[in-house]
């Protein structure tokens, strides 16, 4: 799909049949949405900037993400997507750029280009010029991985807040282990999704944080002075949510220790339950092991009350350890 803007106010132009096409001076946006064959032509032959590929824009290179070649500026960076479905992911984007116009490449669907497009269609929402163009793309983008990480901090506060909580961990209820230990699994993949959310932000916000400067500072000829502040404020927003990010990445690595810790905790109240039921059935069954061996000279088998004996034994046996655990505070 091929839609032209003027960032001027008004719809922007979905483009049916590029070989009709006529590309006007005041269209200074070109957003490219899994462009055919036919399409990239046009934008080529009527631009003259090239479109890179899809392999092209997933180089990981800084050389291959920011280079200049005839006048122009090509530029791109991972941004996420599918955010808040469950399966983030992160797509290659890419940016042709030079003094009259803006080519954006993308194979996804995302919100922060959706979003900027509503914004073009306001009257002087935003600067009508290519750079104005990628500022605002740009200033969108950051606005979206904010939002996005602001509900990762709010998941991870929930998480928290069910973690630390006083009755996590119940003594009287350890029996109940295999309730808890499915909802601290469920934990885990929580904060394991959220670790990863975070991950392909921050991988977004590096690829905008590097793009920023480079256009600065090599358009810094024909940048409207207009577009300049944009620019350095979407520097400032990328490096304060850099910090953020570097701290929610910390949260994650406290609670994933904190999750398995709990689980070990658990894991040990069993084993502690399974080791007491194995020591305080040892001396019952010594005793009725012993007393079972029919001896024919065995003195307490006539005795009258060799029977009642017997179980007395093997319940002060089994109550002594018990008693004695007791005491010393262990169960």
């Amino acid at each position: 799909m091929l839609v032209l803007h003027t960032c001027a106010g008004g719809q922007g132009i979905t483009v049916d049949n590029p070989d009709t096409a006529v590309l006007t001076p005041d269209i200074v946006w070109i957003d490219m949405l899994a462009a055919t064959h036919e399409e990239i032509a046009f934008v080529e032959r009527e631009t003259g900037l090239k479109v890179p590929s899809k392999e092209d824009l997933s180089e990981i290179e800084s050389s291959s993400r920011l280079y200049t070649e005839n006048g122009a500026l090509y530029l791109s960076a991972p941004i996420i997507f599918r955010a808040t479905s469950g399966f983030p992911q992160a797509t290659p984007v890419g940016f042709a750029l030079n003094s009259k116009r803006l080519v954006s490449i993308r194979f996804e669907e995302l919100t922060a280009f959706t979003t900027f497009t509503a914004t073009c269609a306001k009257v002087e929402a935003v600067h009508s010029s290519s750079a104005g163009a990628l500022a605002g793309l740009l200033d969108a983008c950051i606005d979206r991985m904010a939002d996005v990480l602001e509900q990762v901090g709010s998941d991870l506060d929930a998480v928290s807040r069910r973690i630390f909580r006083s009755d996590v961990v119940k003594p009287g209820h350890r029996i109940k282990f295999t309730v808890e230990d499915a909802d601290l699994r469920a934990t885990l993949r929580r904060i394991g999704r959220a670790g990863d959310l975070a991950s392909l932000i921050r991988d977004s916000l590096l690829g905008v944080g590097r793009l920023v400067p480079y256009v600065l500072h090599l358009a810094g000829s024909w940048l409207p002075p207009e577009v300049r502040p944009r620019l350095e404020a979407v520097r400032t927003d990328v490096a304060s949510l850099n910090d953020y990010e570097s701290h929610l990445t910390a949260k994650v690595s406290l609670l994933l220790d904190a999750t398995l810790g709990l689980i070990n905790v658990e894991q040990n109240n069993i084993f502690k339950v399974l080791t007491i039921v194995s020591v305080v059935g040892i001396p019952p069954t010594l005793i009725a092991s012993m007393y079972g061996m029919n001896f024919h000279d065995m003195p307490e088998l006539s005795w009258t009350w060799g029977y009642p004996w017997g179980l007395g034994l093997i319940a002060v046996s089994a109550i002594a350890p018990i008693a004695w655990f007791k005491l010393r505070g262990w169960i």
